[in-house]
């Protein structure tokens, strides 16, 4: 199997370390097959260190721990988000950043190319784009991972094949996708961990 056959694993931990620690026992334990896993104190880093995401980012070296950082489609200040992705480096000693509400079109490219030098600049060496659907081409240049779908599994079964990874909600057990899926539903999905060993074995969805 080439690398771009192997489903990416990465896995958006939107949920408290306190709050469900078996869930973090869980990535623990799957850390070696997984790509990354996200880590989103606060819809960020939050305004102080939380010593419960210092502890569980320091049980996964095993595998990538990314930053969350909401870039709001381009919105906030180039100066804003790098002083989260600072403070995720500081406090957390993130592995890189998961750059959340990327748009998806080549106006703002020139703007995520900055924040991605930026972010490497400060030690990120990992950088995830989540625009949540296929991107100008160019935007899978400038990142090492770049999310082209995120929804419902409702309106992802039937979707066209593409070379970006995914990310699922709402999904049925054992729901063979070329990413992540998990049970949980909207408003916060993320913060329901899904079955790590399904996801293991899905088929290819990528292009080509």
């Amino acid at each position: 199997m080439s690398d771009d056959a192997i489903p990416r694993l990465l896995v958006p931990a939107y949920f408290h370390p306190e709050a469900d620690p078996a869930s973090w026992a869980v990535l623990r334990a799957a850390a070696p097959r997984l790509t990354a896993v996200v880590i989103n104190p606060a819809s960020g880093p939050g305004p102080a260190p939380d010593p419960a995401y210092a502890t569980v980012r320091a049980g996964l070296s095993a595998t990538r721990v990314l930053g969350y950082v909401d870039t709001d489609y381009g919105r906030r200040p180039h100066a804003e988000v790098v002083a989260e992705i600072a403070r995720h480096r500081e406090w957390y000693a993130v592995d890189g950043v998961f750059l959340d509400q990327t748009p998806d079109g080549s106006a703002a490219l020139a703007h995520y190319a900055r924040l991605t030098v930026a972010a490497r600049s400060l030690g990120a060496a990992y950088v995830a784009l989540n625009p949540g659907l296929p991107p100008d081409p160019a935007y899978l240049d400038v990142a090492d991972l770049v999310v082209t779908f995120e929804g419902p599994w409702s309106a992802y079964a039937a979707r066209p094949a593409d070379a970006g990874t995914h990310l699922v909600h709402a999904a049925p057990p054992h729901a063979a996708v070329h990413g992540y899926a998990t049970p949980g539903t909207l408003p916060n999905p993320w913060a329901v961990l899904g079955p790590l060993d399904a996801v293991a074995d899905a088929p290819d969805r990528t292009a080509g």
